[in-house]
This record gives C-alpha cells, structure tokens and sequence, in this order.
C-alpha cells in the first residue's frame, strides 16, 4: 500500500465569503476528490491572533455537511525567519492550527522562510529562529492532533535568503517532532533546482523521508526572471514560472518521480491547479490516483 492515502485538490474563496468556498468544496466532492486543502487567508477568520468565532462557527458547519478529509493551508506569507513579524506569525499560526482542530483538519500548511536581499544583518540565525518558532508551533500542534507541514518555496528575487529543498529537510529532521513533517513542492524544487543548478532527484530524495504532503501541479522548472506578463497565460506560453498548470501541461516526469519516491504514511497528495483550469481538474484527478497506484507497486515491490 502506498502511504499516500488521498488526492484532491486546493479551494479557496473567491470573494473572500465562505459561501463561495463551499461552491469550490460542492464542486469538488463532484467530481470525486478525497480531499481539499482549504486555503483561509482569504477568509478573514483571524484577526491579529485571534479567531472571529462567528465566521469558525460558520466554516465548521459548512465543511462538516460535505464528505472530505481537509487540510489547511497557513499564510502565504508565512514566514519564521524574519525578526519583525516573527511573534505576529506565531500567534497566527497558532491560532490557524486551532481552526483546523474544530474543522477536523489534521495538516497545517506553513511556508519555508526567506529574507529580502537587503536584511543582510538579519541573516545571522535566521535557520535558528525558524527552528525555534517550528519547533514551538510543533509543540502546540501537537496538543490538536495537528501535524505542521513545511513547504519548499523557489527563490523570487535576486539576493534572496531561502532554504533548499535538501535544506528545508535537514531543518525538518533536525528538529525531529512527530508533529513537523516537510512538504514537497514538485514544482517548487524543479524550479529552485534549475536557478541554483542543483540535481532536482537528488533535492527529492533528501525530503522525502520526513515528508507527510505533497503539493502537486506542472511547470516546466524555468525561473520567471525579470519576464513580467500582461496575462497569466502568457507565462503559460512561454513555460515560465510557477505556473500551477494541471498534471501532463509541462515536462515534469510524474511516472518516474512516484514509482522512486518513498514518503511518510497518511500523505495528502494535493493538486494545486489555478482555478481557470477547472475544467481539467478531473483528468488530473485520474492521472494523480495513477500516480498513487504506482508509487504503491513500488511500496509492494520493496517490501518483497
């Protein structure tokens, strides 16, 4: 059996109401998804720290009606390397595992850390200050039930400080909390492995061990640079970026990474697709459960 135990997709409001996000859940469960990863930031549920307890109360009810496993995604603007949001993330993210204690959610997604280009001096323990507030948030999500899940992000700018993925994973296992896993970003890393001329399978292979999700969608590893398109299809076009097109769109070899890869048990395999390729959504669906099939013959032949 494969430890990855589900596949879906990630929802996310699209006017900032939880009605429209119950829609994207309805349509999900539609089209036979096992999970969704709910992305609330655009949700206002917390509000410096604290929880708006109406709008939990109405999340609660609305996930409770559909029949889906959730995880949640934190902040995209997560950030546990950066000194002078440091605490505010904290209490956010801390506040963001108790959501996803009352919605039943027992994933909470939460970013790799960077520093600008110009915060040179705050350089100096910044790997430390990560591990530390990791290893708190760990600590009180733990209490929940609730595993934190760190992502691999791609360098943005020129002269940004970020972990590689190889990195990322050594924090990971450094820290080594039954409530910290890494989250492999395939996407992510092809791109962070062509920018820093690093070998993608090796960077894979470093996370997988202490991997309990996976963020799946194509690309074709190109760093964006300094390309700035009108629309966002035209970096579709010319294959630039991160560009969270469906599974078979770019030149990722799916087949050959999930019959090598060997990760945690009870993973979500989460599709995060841009929300205009709706209407792709199923085929990539078929292709992730094929990829679960494979990567489960490679479990059984191994335990031969």
């Amino acid at each position: 059996m494969s430890n990855i135990v589900a596949a879906g997709f990630s929802a996310s409001s699209k006017d900032g109401e939880i009605d429209s996000l119950g829609e994207d859940l309805t349509r999900l469960v539609s089209i036979g998804a096992d999970v969704a990863e709910l992305g609330l930031s655009g949700l206002d549920l917390v509000a410096g720290g604290r929880i708006i307890g109406d709008r939990l109360r109405r999340l609660a009810a609305m996930t409770a009606r559909l029949p889906l496993r959730y995880s949640v995604h934190g902040l995209v603007a997560s950030n546990f390397m950066d000194p002078e949001t440091l605490p505010l993330q904290l209490s956010a993210a801390k506040a963001l595992v108790e959501v996803c204690d009352r919605i039943d959610a027992r994933v909470l997604v939460q970013h790799g850390g960077e520093l600008r280009p110009e915060q040179i001096k705050e350089r100096t323990g910044a790997d430390a200050r990560q591990r530390e507030a990791l290893m708190e948030l760990a600590e009180f999500a733990q209490r929940y039930g609730v595993r934190i899940a760190l992502e691999n992000i791609f360098t943005t700018e020129e002269g940004q400080y970020r972990q590689t993925p190889a990195e990322l994973a050594a924090t990971v296992k450094d820290i080594n909390h039954p409530n910290l896993v890494a989250l492999i970003d395939f996407s992510h890393a092809y791109i962070e492995a062509t920018y820093r001329g690093l070998d993608f399978k090796a960077e894979l292979a470093a996370m997988a061990p202490v991997t309990g999700h996976l963020h799946v969608h194509d690309s074709f590893g190109r760093p964006i640079g300094r390309f700035k398109p009108f629309y966002p299809q035209e970096a579709t076009a010319l294959g630039l970026g991160d560009l969270h097109m469906p599974l078979g769109w770019g030149d990722i070899d799916w087949e050959a990474l999930f019959s090598e890869i060997d990760v945690l048990p009870d993973t979500f395999l989460i599709m995060e697709i841009e929300a205009r390729y709706r209407s792709e959504q199923p085929e990539s669906l078929a292709i992730a459960r094929r990829l679960i099939d494979i990567n489960s013959a490679r479990a059984a032949k191994a335990a031969e």
